[in-house]
């Protein structure tokens, strides 16, 4: 890390990089999940779960490319395979072949997605605190200059 010392609301910045990353995150678990019943998306494929990767660094809220996190990128899972169940009615079961009558779901499971969803949960909250100590970090400052 730099020996750059950065100015009185960096503690602020890198939360804030922080809070918006998880954000993110979250919004993506929230998307798979709603998602978790969509046989025929746009392409014809049913849904494929989406992943969050973080990247070091936030030049556009602090400044610096070593402070902080940001997304660097959501992509589609294509290591898991979507899941297959039996449903020779759905409109979207397949009509031939040795998969005849069942149906692709999307590759999302319900529990991995509720617990990557509370993690980054739990890690916006981490945010939160760390800003509320920089908050009383910079009131004590105060009270001992005035």
């Amino acid at each position: 890390m730099s020996m750059l010392v950065g100015g009185i609301f960096t503690m602020f910045d890198i939360g804030a990089s922080g809070l918006r990353a998880e954000r993110a995150r979250m919004n993506v678990h929230a998307n798979n999940l709603a998602n978790v019943n969509t046989t025929r998306g746009e392409n014809g494929e049913p849904y494929r779960r989406r992943q969050v990767y973080f990247k070091e660094g936030a030049p556009d809220i602090t400044g610096s490319k070593e402070w902080g996190v940001r997304v660097d990128a959501v992509e589609k899972d294509y290591d898991t395979e979507f899941m297959l169940k039996y449903d020779p009615g759905h409109p979207d079961s397949f009509k031939e072949g040795e998969l005849a009558g069942y149906v692709a779901y999307p590759n999302v499971q319900v529990p991995v997605e509720m617990v990557d969803m509370m993690m980054a949960a739990r890690a916006f909250e981490a945010n939160l605190a760390s800003m509320d100590t920089a908050k009383q970090l910079h009131a004590g400052a105060l009270r001992i200059i005035a």
